[in-house]
């Protein structure tokens, strides 16, 4: 994910967003089983490293990383 200075802030109830940054991140270095088996603290990490990601630690809940990890899947299987 290329930063932009003029695009809009991501927060954590943008599940797809966050999920495709992480896909562009990460392309197919993780697959389906692999993203389900990711550590929620290193999902965490990775989140808050996202380009334009403007939610805070303390905002963040395990629904939504099950949201995140869920959606990521989702745009993994889009690029197969």
């Amino acid at each position: 994910m290329i930063q932009d200075k003029y695009a809009l802030p991501i927060h954590w109830n943008d599940h797809e967003d966050i999920a495709m940054g992480l896909y562009e991140k990460f392309g197919d270095e993780f697959g389906e089983s692999q993203i389900y088996r990711i550590r929620f603290t290193d999902l965490l990490e990775w989140i808050l490293q996202l380009p334009n990601f403007a939610g805070t630690r303390e905002e963040s809940t395990e629904g939504h990383l099950e949201q995140i990890q869920s959606a990521w899947v989702y745009e993994w299987r889009d690029n197969q």
